[in-house]
């Protein structure tokens, strides 16, 4: 009798058991549950795509700075340039500078307003 006892209890805990187990998973079918589940999987995805795009263009913006100081550095543009010594030009025409000579570079525009320019 005891053996009879014994296997009733347990075939009574094992039917609430999967009784408990198929209402749970019918629950999480019903669709409003589905549309639920659905949506929050597509935010996470969302979520992981824009962490692997900004991650993407920052590897992006650092690999084109990277590669731009290169081309600077091999072109010679990232180096201090070296400037001509500055340029004398005299303001008005000294015409009894000794240097001064008709038409030479030390002329070096005219005054005349009616030039195309």
């Amino acid at each position: 009798m005891f053996r009879r006892t014994f296997w009733f209890t347990t075939g009574v805990a094992a039917g609430v058991w999967a009784t408990t187990k198929v209402n749970r998973k019918l629950r999480q079918l019903t669709p409003e549950n589905l549309a639920a589940a659905a949506a929050n999987r597509a935010v996470e995805a969302g979520h992981r795509l824009k962490d692997r795009a900004v991650g993407f263009a920052a590897d992006v913006r650092e690999n084109m700075a990277r590669r731009e100081a290169e081309l600077g550095d091999a072109l010679g543009i990232n180096a201090d340039p070296e400037l001509p010594a500055p340029r004398r030009h005299p303001a008005i025409e000294n015409r009894n500078h000794p240097k001064y000579v008709e038409g030479s570079a030390y002329q070096t525009h005219s005054y005349n307003r009616n030039e195309d320019h």
